[in-house]
């Protein structure tokens, strides 16, 4: 797999799907996910012009930081475990699953500095996703104000696995009604300025309905592990 020339024809769709749409190929950041892949395989990202590297395990992320130093802007995507904050909190500079209160209180907590965080949203309903309710969003915002090391820089969200795209559309849709929702309180912690949504199979529409980060696993660095 040439990670180069994945990387250079996701930009192409990213670059068309903009022109469509009236957006600017700049406002879209590729994350690659590298939760499946080696240190290697990551370090090809790099190099062939990735900046942002997304895992959702800390011994991965730990690992990869390691061999890898600051060339990457780093992301936390994966659920987060209140005990787990202290093994990656001076480690990333984006964490994408703020969902409830508890975790706030440890990143705040942990943090010398404020944590830039996406809110993840269960936008599907789906009792296998975490993350907040549509419903519970603006309580749970406005809550978070009482810590002054989180800094709500967006919404999260992943769409149903499935190939109805209207489905996917509606979802994506939602979370950008709700990151205006959100903007209209204007919270200096909460600026709500990024959408974090789309993954391989989905992003062209998460581009469409407003996504500023894509979170691009195999289609971008393959899977070395088996997993989805």
């Amino acid at each position: 797999m040439n990670i180069q020339d994945n990387y250079k024809a996701i930009q192409h769709t990213i670059q068309t799907t903009c022109q469509r749409v009236g957006r600017i190929p700049e406002q879209i950041n590729v994350i690659a996910v590298t939760k499946y892949v080696s240190v290697q395989r990551a370090k090809a990202a790099l190099e062939a012009g990735v900046r942002h590297l997304g895992e959702n395990r800390d011994d991965g992320l730990n690992e990869k930081v390691k061999e890898l130093g600051n060339d990457s802007i780093w992301h936390f995507i994966g659920s987060l475990q209140t005990r787990k904050v202290k093994n990656i909190i001076d480690k990333v500079d984006f964490i994408h699953s703020l969902d409830r209160l508890s975790l706030a209180k440890e990143i705040d907590k942990r943090s010398s500095k404020p944590m830039k965080c996406f809110v993840q949203v269960n936008a599907s309903g789906e009792e296998s996703k975490h993350g907040c309710s549509p419903e519970e969003l603006v309580d749970f915002i406005q809550q978070l104000t009482h810590y002054q090391h989180i800094q709500v820089v967006g919404l999260m969200t992943m769409a149903p696995n499935t190939e109805d795209k209207e489905v996917i559309r509606n979802c994506f849709k939602k979370v950008r009604q709700l990151q205006h929702d959100v903007q209209a309180l204007q919270l200096p912690s909460a600026p709500c300025h990024e959408l974090s949504m789309g993954m391989s199979n989905d992003y062209e529409i998460a581009i469409e309905e407003g996504a500023t980060y894509i979170r691009i696993g195999t289609s971008l660095v393959g899977n070395e592990t088996g997993g989805v």
